[in-house]
Order: structure tokens, then sequence, then C-alpha cells
């Protein structure tokens, strides 16, 4: 049925970049609001990125602001996640995630219940490891 599948994960340097791809099948991307999640060492996971069905732009965490960019490409049916300026501290499980239908502002997709289990649809993640 619904799936997601996210890939690009790997070893990466601090300072240096790492491009993630999710992709759907199963449904369409288009009825659904979107976001990257990750899940560090010894933390509970947490919201990075959220795009609603109804939005041009995704919110960001602050942790991110200025080094990570979010897009979707309706064509392909397919979420990415562009990692500049990698940080020690983004050493994580990334998981891309979708859930039915549209919201007033893309900060209530990355809601504490939503990162937690709240999602419709959950990819199984993709290690990043940041080491020198």
């Amino acid at each position: 049925q619904r799936q997601l599948m996210e890939s690009g994960g790997g070893v990466v340097q601090p300072g240096g970049s790492l491009r993630l791809a999710c992709i759907a099948s199963g449904f369409s991307l288009d009825d659904y609001s979107v976001g990257w999640f990750r899940r560090g060492p010894g933390k509970e996971r947490e919201a990075i990125s959220c795009l609603s069905s109804s939005d041009y732009e995704p919110y960001y965490a602050d942790f991110v602001k200025g080094r990570f960019t979010a897009s979707r490409d309706s064509a392909k049916n397919t979420l990415y996640l562009q990692m500049d300026k990698i940080e020690r501290e983004d050493t994580a499980v990334y998981y891309c995630a979708a859930v039915y239908g549209t919201f007033f502002n893309p900060i209530g997709v990355c809601s504490p219940s939503h990162a937690r289990n709240g999602m419709d649809v959950w990819g199984k993640g993709t290690q990043v490891n940041v080491s020198s």
C-alpha cells in the first residue's frame, strides 16, 4: 500500500554536504503534508522540516535553518533534503513522513505529537554519521 523509502545517508565530515531522497509509492505526495524527522543517539525523534500540502515554503527547526533545504518534486513523487554545513550534532537516523490533508501552517505538521508517531506514513529511516 502506501510506502516511503529514504536513501542517500552515509558518513560525512563536519562542514560537508549530503542529499537525502524519499520516494513515495502507493499514493501521491500532492495530497499529503510532509516532513523530515530525525532521531539522534540517546534522543527522541524530532522534527526538522515540514511542508503543508497548501504551502510553497517549508518550516524549518531553528537548528537547521540556513543549512538544510527541503523540497518536493511532484513529477517524481519524491521528497529531498539537501544538507549543507553539516555539524557533528546532525548524526542521526533521518526519516521522511507524510500525513493526509492540509494544515494552516507547516509548523503544525512538525508538532511533537507528529514527530513521535502521529504521521500516517513513515519511511524506515537512513543513517547519517558525522565524523572527522
